[in-house]
């Protein structure tokens, strides 16, 4: 079995995440909330969920660059 490192998600940074179909997504975390449920913004439907809500296995690849800004 392998193991993957941990990543602790910060607010409002965007995060490629791997389903347990292989697929790859771009989520954004919100934060948890007043009852400490972790909240996600899916950056291509738009869809905010949270983990209870998830049916299917999931990890955090990376967090996700933001291309340089220009001056």
């Amino acid at each position: 079995m392998t193991a993957f490192p941990t990543v602790e998600p910060e607010p409002d940074e965007i995060y490629e995440v791997e389903l347990c179909s292989g697929e790859y997504r771009r989520w954004r975390y919100l934060g948890p909330d007043s009852l400490a449920s972790s909240w996600w913004r899916d950056e291509e439907t738009g869809h905010e969920f949270n983990e209870a809500s998830l049916m299917y296995v999931w990890r955090i690849v990376r967090r996700h660059e933001s291309p340089a800004t220009k001056d």
